[in-house]
């Protein structure tokens, strides 16, 4: 393994002991324990990539996850993702790069985490999402493997400061491989992959052991189990809300760069942009 990598998964162990953090980890056999994988999972949390990566070493393995080039850029974050191995992808720009890496890991037998929801969910339920992982499945042959992470969003989430939250009971599931059919397009697997998904995230929820302690502290509770988080279609709206913003300021950095090299204007984002960025996910 990665020795910085390992160096990470032990200061995390020891971060979730400090913090008294359960992790409970379910269906890690469900993960290959080797050769090529894409994991996909929900996302409600900053923290995701850190408690199913976790998860994933009761299996031995490393998960490279994908991950939005904010974060690299980071001045302290941004090296230690590099050296850890998991791939940048530029939101809202050109993801060619993101999805040759994601593929060349892919071919080397490694384990691939992706968010196929693109951000964390407001509504803390699974967004419709893009379907870059079941193109990457079923481009490579790997098993696309769904899961589902619960309770990390009481620690670190969107709009919310990072709470040290002692006790916290943090759940990871993991399913068995979605199987590619013969007609299936990436379209018809993402579909199948988010309904599972679902279903995984729905059965965490209910079984999770802990409950908001009063009427102010519901908002981490999604609102079709009594709490307080925005509807679904709220989410979604504000999502895409979000995405459109973020494609408008693309453009808008194309143009000023070909500007300062005189090379004229740029065209509409739907031709600047790789047809397969609009389906790609991972971002955080």
């Amino acid at each position: 393994m990665n020795p910085v990598y390992a160096t990470a998964v032990a200061a995390s162990v020891t971060a979730f002991s400090l913090a008294r953090w359960q992790v409970e980890v379910r269906g890690a056999h469900h993960l290959p324990a080797s050769g090529p994988a894409v994991l996909a999972t929900n996302h409600v949390s900053y923290l995701d990539f850190v408690f199913v990566g976790f998860g994933a070493r009761e299996q031995g393995r490393r998960v490279r996850f994908v991950a939005k080039r904010e974060v690299f850029d980071h001045r302290l974050v941004g090296p230690l993702m590099r050296r850890m191995g998991h791939i940048r992808v530029d939101r809202g720009g050109d993801t060619r790069a993101a999805l040759r890496e994601a593929a060349q890991a892919l071919r080397a037998g490694d384990v691939v985490g992706m968010f196929p929801e693109g951000t964390i969910s407001p509504s803390f339920v699974p967004l419709a999402g893009r379907s870059g992982s079941a193109q990457m499945a079923l481009e490579s042959g790997a098993p696309l493997v769904p899961g589902a992470v619960w309770g990390s969003h009481r620690i670190f989430t969107k709009a919310s400061p990072l709470r040290l939250a002692p006790g916290t009971v943090v759940s990871v599931t993991f399913g068995a491989p979605v199987p590619p059919r013969p007609d299936d397009t990436a379209a018809s697997l993402h579909g199948r992959l988010m309904a599972r998904i679902r279903e995984l995230v729905d059965e965490a929820q209910r079984r999770y052991p802990q409950r908001p302690a009063g009427p102010h502290d519901a908002w981490w509770q999604p609102a079709h189990l009594g709490g307080s988080a925005p509807s679904p279609e709220a989410a979604e709206a504000e999502v895409r809300a979000a995405a459109d913003e973020r494609r408008r300021l693309a453009v808008e950095r194309r143009r000023t760069k070909l500007a300062e090299r005189g090379s004229g204007t740029v065209a509409d984002d739907r031709t600047t942009t790789d047809p397969g960025a609009r389906d790609h996910d991972g971002r955080t």
